[in-house]
């Protein structure tokens, strides 16, 4: 049975999540490119796809740390580079869009001051917007914990079923054992068959020879008493 964590499937699985990533960062991309252009809610919209965009590279790269684990040594180098050069592009993404997020004055549009003096309602807004951010930050993060749930449960299973390939090679590698040890007794069994039957064939040949003495002996004996 192929094992689950076959290097050639964990370099090609690692290639699947790569593609993946690179379209998430091509939308991040185009994302982080139209916020500037945005003030208000169309702003606050995008930033929080933005976001969502990042959560989904950051989860990607978590899924690629793990996979790069299964690669052979002799490929990892390259790989690492590459993974490297991930991690690195999303660490610029995360620092562009918190800029982008701490322009509060276009975030907010007309709407946002800071004067003191703000009115009731203008404070009020802000505190709406926080509220609505906080509830968007929760909701993606128990996302991430769904993710991470499902990825702690799929490397559960791939966990058991390679303990299950490894008891049944056990089992194989023990009923080799016994068959070889078995075949070790019929071999020795073998040997001392045939060890008897070469002593047997030894001593049927000095019996034959001692016969064919005796009878030469009774011929010249015989001819002798003859010819007295």
């Amino acid at each position: 049975m192929a094992n689950p964590l076959d290097t050639d499937a964990g370099s090609e699985l690692f290639g699947s999540y790569e593609a993946e990533f690179k379209l998430v960062q091509a939308d991040l991309t185009q994302k982080l490119d139209q916020i500037p252009e945005l003030n208000g809610e169309p702003r606050k919209a995008a930033i929080s796809a933005a976001e969502r965009a990042l959560e989904e590279a950051d989860e990607l790269l978590g899924q690629m740390r793990l996979e790069k684990q299964n690669i052979p040594s002799t490929a990892r180098p390259k790989i690492n580079q590459r993974f490297r050069n991930l991690e690195t592009d999303v660490d610029g993404y995360k620092r562009k869009l918190r800029l982008l997020a701490e322009d509060r004055a276009a975030l907010f549009g007309s709407r946002y001051t800071d004067d003191p003096s703000a009115t009731p309602s203008d404070l009020q807004l802000e505190q709406r917007q926080q509220l609505l951010s906080g509830t968007d930050r929760l909701d993606r993060s128990t996302q991430r914990l769904r993710s991470s749930q499902a990825l702690a449960n799929e490397t559960e299973a791939i966990g058991a079923s390679t303990l299950a390939d490894l008891h049944g090679q056990r089992e194989r590698i023990t009923h080799t054992g016994q068959v070889l040890y078995e075949s070790e007794g019929y071999v020795d069994r073998s040997v001392k068959t045939l060890r008897g039957m070469a002593r047997r064939m030894a001593t049927n040949r000095v019996i034959t020879i001692a016969i064919i003495t005796v009878l030469v002996i009774l011929i010249f004996a015989v001819i002798y008493s003859k010819f007295r």
